[in-house]
């Protein structure tokens, strides 16, 4: 290995680092608002059902952004779409901390839910950045930050609430506010801003290739979107039921459910950070993606099976495994199979589709919990997971063409 190979090297492990980084510290704010809102609602006065389109509205801002930041981050480069989205659930916090009526509770997540929308983009800066033999080891590392995100922040906002009603939110923008300084001292743009590239990400609608995937769904790129957002769908269907289901079934409470999260983001980040790569360097992507659905179905069906906490500890670790084999997976072949200057928009396509999923689950997982009982909800996950499986079977180990998915988008602009 050569000198020039090694500085390069080190430069892509430079700008990862920072981009973890700074998608953790966002995590932590994320995941210190989201257990408080609910008490926040009921003190303004929010009925049960208010209080859920409040919690929906953020995926719908999100799904409704993402192709446009996808679009943005193609046209001007990354950074500035990072900076902005961070910036964004900075204001969104501060908002949330002084918010004295419902509809400011609605703006500060339809704020946030907008600059939520650069997840795909900070998945391109990744495959922008990493060669596609380590890219599904760098997404897993990615994830493995928002998880430990998700693990660190109820305890931070928790702590905080003590100093008032307005600390959690003040604390949240603070943070965002340093991971903005942060990022923008250290964090290089990762894309090469050609003439093409621009001219083309000008003259292409973001939402013509999105209404594309549901117009072409054989090919290579939208097939892998369907895994991905089908996935999504059914690991959503599973954590928006999971409480309740912990609690009907084995007692769980408000005060011990923390620590079932709590197992599950700690599996989650061991194996995404530690093991997925592993995984991927033995048997590559496209079989990774498989051996993570048949893991999650497998766990899917085993929960209703559990018994005792006991075997439901050796049940739980199923599902993390399953779903970090299969998303970071899933989207290093999406970034293999996109053109370059595309690379933005495909994530955030992606990201509009999960968000879709992420709205559909909790409403029809709660329904069928009530009406088919407590069982049913994860027998309807494996059987979602199931068509995953077979779809994964269809893809070829570098999951498709740059070529391929040019054409595709061609085919959304009447080109």
């Amino acid at each position: 290995m050569n000198q020039e190979t090694l500085i390069s090297q080190e430069g892509q492990l430079q700008r990862l680092s920072v981009l973890i980084a700074a998608s953790c510290v966002d995590m932590i704010g994320f995941a210190m608002i989201l257990p408080l809102l609910p008490f926040y609602a009921l003190n303004l006065r929010a009925s049960p059902a208010m209080i859920g389109l409040i919690l929906s509205s953020f995926s719908v801002a999100q799904l409704l952004s993402a192709p446009m930041w996808g679009r943005v981050s193609d046209r001007y480069g990354r950074r500035p779409a990072l900076l902005i989205g961070l910036a964004a659930s900075a204001a969104a916090y501060l908002v949330f901390g002084f918010a004295d009526a419902v509809w400011l509770l609605f703006a500060s997540r339809i704020i946030q839910g907008a600059g939520g929308g650069t997840t795909g983009v900070a998945q391109a800066y990744v495959a922008d950045t990493v060669p596609p033999e380590n890219r599904a080891r760098a997404l897993g590392w990615l994830s493995a930050a928002s998880s430990v995100g998700v693990m660190v922040g109820p305890a931070i906002g928790s702590f905080a609430a003590h100093w008032g009603q307005a600390a959690p939110g003040l604390v949240a923008a603070g943070l965002c506010l340093i991971n903005v300084g942060f990022a923008w001292k250290w964090l290089p743009e990762s894309k090469s801003l050609s003439s093409a590239g621009t001219a083309a990400s000008r003259s292409r609608p973001a939402w013509g290739a999105a209404w594309m995937i549901l117009r072409n769904p054989g090919g290579p790129v939208p097939r892998l979107i369907y895994i991905y957002a089908v996935g999504m769908l059914a690991f959503s269907m599973l954590t928006s039921v999971l409480s309740l289901y912990m609690g009907a079934r084995f007692g769980f409470t408000e005060q011990t459910i923390g620590y079932v999260f709590l197992y599950v983001g700690l599996l989650s980040v061991v194996m995404r950070s530690m093991l997925l790569g592993l995984i991927v360097d033995r048997v590559g992507e496209a079989w990774t993606v498989r051996i993570g659905t048949f893991t999650l179905v497998i766990g899917l069906l085993a929960y209703p099976a559990a018994g005792t906490l006991w075997s439901l500890a050796a049940i739980i670790p199923f599902v993390p495994v399953g779903t970090a084999l299969l998303f970071p997976s899933t989207t290093s072949l999406m970034s293999q199979a996109s053109a370059r200057s595309e690379l933005g928009t495909t994530m955030g396509i992606a990201q509009t589709y999960a968000g879709i999923a992420r709205m559909v689950a909790p409403v029809f997982a709660t329904y069928v919990f009530q009406r088919f009982g407590h069982a049913m909800p994860f027998y309807a996950a494996a059987a979602t997971v199931a068509l995953v499986g077979i779809l994964a079977f269809r893809i070829n180990p570098a999951g498709g063409s740059a070529t391929n998915y040019t054409n595709f988008t061609k085919q959304a602009h009447g080109s």
